[in-house]
């Protein structure tokens, strides 16, 4: 019996997979537990549309994070905060007060999607990653200024 999965199953495939197994696996365990549904016509041709749906939302997810790459290559963050005498910052600069000071700017970007390689604690100048999809990420300059 064919059947598209509807979720991952181990050992025999990932969600949207049609895959053939036996008939008594298919009723007595796969539909049964919502894991899979018979491969009817209905079912493939609405498996087809969500697949293709799916794709052109990727599509447009990508292409948006291509644009905002473009806005956010090179910026420059100035963001002032505490320092002790000897130029170390009280704590460290988070990915949330990056996030804060783009916004400020302008552009919205979620504090998840900043990468520091390591904690940001000096005063300077420091290059910060933005992953904005996949395959598609920017770089941001980070300058923190002191405060006295």
């Amino acid at each position: 019996m064919k059947v598209i999965l509807q979720k991952d199953v181990k050992g025999q495939g990932k969600k949207g997979d049609i895959i053939e197994v036996s008939d008594g696996y298919a009723k007595n365990f796969l539909i049964k537990q919502k894991l899979a549904v018979e491969a009817t016509s209905v079912n493939l041709n609405s498996h087809k549309v969500a697949a293709e749906a799916a794709e052109r939302r990727k599509a447009q997810e990508k292409a948006a994070a291509v644009e905002l790459k473009k806005a956010l290559d090179g910026t420059e963050v100035v963001i002032p905060l505490k320092v002790s005498e000897n130029g170390k910052i009280f704590g460290a600069l988070t990915t949330l007060t990056i996030s804060e000071a783009l916004a400020n700017r302008g552009v919205e970007v979620d504090k998840k999607k900043i990468v520091l390689s390591e904690p940001i604690k000096t005063v300077g100048s420091h290059n910060v990653t933005v992953k904005l999809y996949p395959e598609v990420s920017a770089v941001i300059k980070v300058t923190v200024e002191a405060i006295k």
